[in-house]
């Protein structure tokens, strides 16, 4: 009833606000007309003075302007409007409007409307589950269309990640083989046709989604998720060393801020036991050499290096450090620096079997061996 009684008082407060001028009654003042016509009367004579116009326009004006002057000097100062005019038929009119209309919505709202309903907090209806049914619907009139218009990309690309997320496999793939045969082949639409290959497979990289991996691959080195694929491909071709290796490198590339990082950790951890790379210099490194000269950029990632392998002779127990000194090595070309350093590596870490073995794994990995 509190919620009753605020809404009257409301729609009362409203109602009154337009009745209160509406009702007060309508006066003719010439005050306002004559005080405007003694303006015009001084401007006249401004133009004149200026020579803006001449003497008999000047005196044509005032004449006109006097004119009027004395017709509003003659009208009565307030002429209240009479009973009857248009005017008091159109407030009885505002009146009985803003009377009926309160009342007939509510009366409609109290028979239609849901005024017991509980109140909804914004946090609840957003985690209100969104209509199975709505999506569906969607999907369908997307089908349609694409039905009359089989050449329409972009409805190829909305429809695959949402059969994906339904678990239409078959489909999916459909719609990104449709978005490749119209928009051309490039990294991100062989990958996702390579996923959508995988997912049909019930997880398996077949040769189909492999060679889709390969080709996404082939047009974007740094492609993480080709990468990732790859690796399983092998590891489910039983070549779990060549897996490792794909899975250190993607470690090694992978940003610093990367959600994915852990899932390849432990897919490398499924197939070397546990040990993973560090990685080589920090993103943030590289993107601050990527800034300068090929040679600026080469000292500068060989005078980290330098760094690193110094901190290390005097602190050989960090392993991530002789780890990422390795790959550092490896990718700077310097395969000597890097033979020496794994046998370094591996005196300073003697004692540690489980960092020893790490070491041991990416040495193996890096092909460092011999």
């Amino acid at each position: 009833m509190t919620l009753w009684f605020i809404l009257a008082l409301m729609t009362a407060a409203a109602v009154f606000a337009v009745l209160w001028p509406l009702g007060r009654p309508a006066k003719l003042d010439g005050a306002n007309d004559i005080a405007v016509y003694r303006a015009q009367l001084a401007e006249v004579e401004a133009d004149r003075a200026a020579a803006r116009i001449s003497e008999s326009e000047a005196q044509a004006a005032r004449t006109e302007i006097s004119r009027r002057l004395l017709a509003a000097a003659d009208a009565k100062p307030a002429t209240v409007v009479p009973l009857g005019t248009p005017a008091l038929r159109r407030r009885a009119t505002a009146l009985v409007a803003l009377i009926v209309v309160p009342v007939v919505a509510a009366g409609l709202y109290t028979l239609l409307g849901s005024p017991n309903l509980p109140g909804q907090s914004f946090a609840e209806r957003r985690a209100t589950p969104t209509d199975q049914e709505s999506i569906e619907q969607i999907v369908a009139r997307v089908e349609a269309h694409l039905a009359t218009h089989p050449d329409d990309a972009r409805g190829w690309q909305l429809l695959a990640p949402v059969y994906m997320k339904l678990g239409r496999f078959d489909d999916a793939i459909k719609a990104r083989e449709n978005a490749l045969r119209i928009l051309g082949a490039n990294a991100q639409r062989e990958s996702d046709l390579g996923e959508a290959l995988t997912a049909a497979a019930g997880g398996v990289v077949s040769p189909d989604a492999k060679g889709a991996f390969e080709r996404a691959l082939a047009g974007n080195p740094n492609d993480y998720r080709a990468r990732f694929y790859l690796g399983l491909a092998a590891e489910q071709a039983g070549k779990p060393e060549e897996a490792s290796i794909i899975w250190r490198e993607l470690i090694a590339i992978a940003p610093p801020d990367a959600a994915w990082v852990d899932a390849v950790r432990q897919s490398l951890a499924r197939v070397s036991g546990g040990g993973e790379t560090a990685p080589g210099p920090t993103e943030k490194e590289i993107a601050a050499a990527n800034q300068l000269s090929p040679e600026q950029r080469n000292q500068m990632i060989q005078g980290m290096v330098a760094k690193l392998a110094e901190r290390l002779k005097s602190d050989g127990s960090d392993v991530e450090g002789w780890m990422r000194l390795l790959n550092s090595y490896v990718k700077l070309g310097e395969k000597e620096k890097a033979r020496a350093a794994a046998e370094d590596a591996r005196r300073a870490l003697a004692s540690d079997p489980e960092k020893l073995r790490r070491v041991n794994e990416l040495i193996k990995g890096l092909g460092l061996e011999g």
